[in-house]
């Protein structure tokens, strides 16, 4: 009995131990040390709102403090709204999970025709539709709304077939959130205000950076430049709406995680069915993980409908991350213990948001510390070396004394992608430019051979590398570029050979 009482003693003394004691000075390290210039923490438990608070400023050198209804985009936690707005649809019986598509979204085809005619709501809502993380260069920073997006993923080839594994698509769950809004008679932006925000009382919240000019106390977005941390504008992703667009506050996010872990209910009010509650919480894709190493705990991991499932220590939890341009964020549930967790920083440049949910955790289950906010902050800054690393590589990589194969003006024209649309290369006071759409511009330098290195006006993109193919009579044909695909060259009447 001594040996069981002393073997005990570290986890009773810890689940005794008040899990927030010194919470401020753990998030207050883990912001500084991350070099995150503002973050929001809220924590509820037993349906209570036991912690809300924020730490920093919102904008990096400014004084203006961050609190708990500080607005942030929560990036692709907007996924789960969506799936409980198609919920509500299927409650109405205006819809079903099993539902094809196109039975809603007629329009709507995929690459493989025989895939076109089976997919479901619940395939594009769970990550098992065939085509991997690609094509979001089809919605990001391009001019395209949401149906153009969508009619152009049918050019998209997948990369595994149809149902046999989780490839997180972006673009499914823009068609999902089409597909409710042509069910529902509404705008997916419509429907997610007036079902789950304006009900839940989320009433800062909402679904496009067009509302935050009005809204008041909004953090500004960071990313890391030439290694230091600078604000940077706020991008419109409303053509990814139903994917990710949803700006809100820990203080709003709490009302919404509260309704979840009450199975649907608020206060009272039934906002959504326990049925659908449900539904979102039940394993649909099995899912690998790149961090099994700092979770030898879990035995399972899986995608649900909007959430990502796993164990924890034996205890069901429900875990999504967010991102977009300079914010992160991470909201985590694990509805057995009635404890719910939302992170959001304003800074892109960092781990924590996917290690210090853990840490806390730990905490409100009377866990053993691992400290793995402290092992992201190392991981991130060995990420920044081989970074740097792989960039010195490639500069070495770099042929000398070459020259392009053409003059310069025989490279000019318009190449268009089938899924990006048109890339127009120009010839300005001797330099070639790479335009696409109004507002992405890269003067090209000469690499190598046929290749050039393209420096975008758009930071988010960096620089990539574009190299360009002749065919046979010695003209150029195509051009690649880097991580994006091939753009075939659109011959104009009295120029091309």
């Amino acid at each position: 009995m001594l040996l069981l009482s002393a073997a005990c003693a570290p986890t009773l003394q810890s689940r005794s131990s008040d899990p927030l004691r010194d919470l401020d000075v753990l998030l207050e390290r883990a912001r500084t040390e991350a070099a995150i210039p503002g973050l929001a923490l809220a924590i509820v438990r037993n349906d209570s709102i036991i912690y809300a608070r924020g730490f920093g400023v919102r904008e990096q050198g400014g004084n203006e403090r961050v609190d708990e209804h500080t607005l942030f985009a929560i990036g692709s936690n907007s996924k789960a709204f969506t799936a409980a707005v198609v919920g509500k649809l299927v409650e109405e019986g205006r819809m079903r999970w099993d539902d094809p598509v196109t039975a809603h979204l007629p329009e709507f085809r995929l690459f493989d025709p025989y895939v076109t005619r089976e997919i479901t709501m619940r395939d594009v809502l769970s990550h098992r539709s065939g085509l991997g993380r690609r094509g979001d260069m089809i919605w990001y920073a391009t001019p395209f709304d949401r149906a153009e997006v969508i009619r152009r993923v049918r050019h998209l080839e997948p990369n595994s077939s149809f149902r046999s594994e989780f490839g997180y698509q972006n673009i499914m769950f823009i068609a999902a959130g089409e597909a409710a809004a042509r069910a529902g008679g509404r705008s997916w932006d419509e429907l997610v205000t007036s079902w789950l925000l304006q009900p839940l009382g989320m009433h800062r919240s909402n679904t496009s950076v067009r509302d935050l000019a009005r809204a008041g106390n909004v953090a500004t977005p960071h990313t890391m430049r030439d290694g230091r941390v600078v604000p940077i504008a706020w991008r419109n992703i409303d053509n990814a709406g139903p994917a990710g667009s949803i700006n809100s506050s820990v203080a709003d996010m709490t009302q919404w995680v509260r309704m979840l872990l009450a199975g649907g209910e608020l206060d009272g009010r039934r906002i959504l069915d326990e049925a659908t509650v449900r539904e979102l919480q039940v394993p649909h894709t099995i899912t690998g993980s790149g961090i099994d190493s700092l979770f030898p705990i879990r035995h399972f991991s899986a995608y649900g409908l909007g959430f990502g499932l796993s164990d924890y220590y034996g205890r069901k939890l429900l875990m999504h991350s967010g991102g977009i341009d300079g914010m992160l964020s991470t909201v985590a549930l694990l509805p057995e213990e009635r404890v719910g967790i939302v992170l959001l920083t304003n800074s892109d440049a960092h781990s924590v948001y996917s290690a210090l949910p853990f840490d806390i955790i730990d905490r409100l289950i009377g866990e053993r510390p691992r400290d793995l906010t402290s092992r992201a902050i190392a991981t991130d800054a060995a990420q920044r070396a081989a970074a740097a690393e792989a960039e010195r590589r490639r500069a070495a990589e770099r042929v000398s004394g070459t020259r392009p194969s053409l003059a310069l003006g025989d490279y000019v024209g318009p190449y268009e992608s089938p899924l990006y649309g048109t890339l127009d290369i120009s010839l300005e006071s001797g330099q070639l430019v790479a335009r696409r759409y109004d507002t992405l511009r890269a003067p090209l330098e000469h690499w190598h051979y046929n290749t050039f290195r393209a420096t975008w006006s758009d930071a988010a993109f960096g620089t990539t590398l574009i190299t360009f193919a002749l065919d046979a009579d010695g003209t150029a044909a195509t051009l690649e570029i880097e991580g994006l695909g091939r753009f075939r060259r659109v011959r104009e009447p009295g120029r091309d050979r």
